[in-house]
This record gives C-alpha cells, sequence and structure tokens, in this order.
C-alpha cells in the first residue's frame, strides 16, 4: 500500500514533447525560407556540386509534382504518393511532408520524406536487394563439405 503512495504523489503524466530538427544549426524553417544557393553552402560537396550545376528538368518536374500533391490537402491529411524512378533526387526542404514512392527495379517503395533525409538521396530510402539473411551453410561452402567418402 505504501508503495503505490509513491506513484499517485508523483506529477501527472506530461505530453511528450519531439526534439526541434536542425540541420547543421539550422532549424527547419529557416531552411525553407532559404534559395537553392543559400542551400548548397550547408550541404556535403557532392550535393552542392549537383546543385550547382542545376537540376535537370525530369527532377524539377518531380519537384512540382511533389509541391502540387501537398497543395490542396487539410491540415493533419497526408498528401497522395507520386511514384518516380529518380533515385538520384536529392531530398531538399520543400520535399519534407511528402510521400514519394522510389522505384527500386521491381516495385515503388513508399517513403515518407522526413527532415532528417535533407541531404540524402531518395534511393538510399528504397533498397534494390533484399539483405541476406544468413542460414546454415550449404554443400560446397567449405572444402571439408566436398569431400564424399564412395562408400
Amino acid at each position: 500500500a505504501e508503495y503505490m503512495g509513491i506513484f499517485s504523489m508523483a506529477e501527472p503524466v506530461r505530453k511528450r514533447t519531439f526534439r526541434k530538427f536542425y540541420y547543421r544549426g539550422i532549424d527547419l524553417d529557416q531552411l525553407l525560407d532559404m534559395n537553392i544557393d543559400q542551400l548548397c553552402q550547408l550541404f556535403p560537396c557532392r550535393v552542392r556540386r549537383r546543385l550547382k550545376r542545376g537540376l535537370k528538368p525530369k527532377h524539377e518536374t518531380l519537384l512540382k509534382k511533389l509541391r502540387k500533391s501537398k497543395k490542396d490537402i487539410p491540415v493533419g491529411e497526408k498528401p497522395d504518393v507520386v511514384k518516380t524512378h529518380l533515385r538520384d533526387m536529392i531530398v531538399l526542404p520543400e520535399m519534407v511532408g511528402s510521400i514519394v514512392g522510389v522505384y527500386n527495379g521491381r516495385v515503388y517503395t513508399t517513403v515518407e520524406v522526413k527532415p532528417e533525409m535533407i541531404g540524402h538521396y531518395l534511393g538510399e530510402f528504397s533498397l534494390t536487394y533484399k539483405p541476406v539473411k544468413h542460414g546454415r551453410p550449404g554443400i560446397g561452402a567449405t572444402h571439408s563439405s566436398r569431400f564424399i567418402p564412395l562408400k
């Protein structure tokens, strides 16, 4: 009885607060206000080079489709899935919150873009292979298993 009293005296359960996202010390709202040149300075070298050379028309089209899917939805709802083969598309701050179907060579893997994905490629979130689940070794796996006596 005394043990239960400790919990009843504790403060009421607080609502969980989520950690604010920062990309290299800059929060998401400020990232959204930046233009491509300012974003380039934050990204790693390979991404910086790619953005400096300009986005290809295919990548621009994907961004337009993502904007359109996010534009006319009520608050709290998720946007429609936008399917793409562009695994080499860099995740930009304006893509956060979108849902992208990334093609892995067989099926479209649904990827919800989160702030932590900024600066990565879409292909990183859609594996093209099934990871190996190691079981027992089969015949021919070792040199000793090759020798089969002839009775």
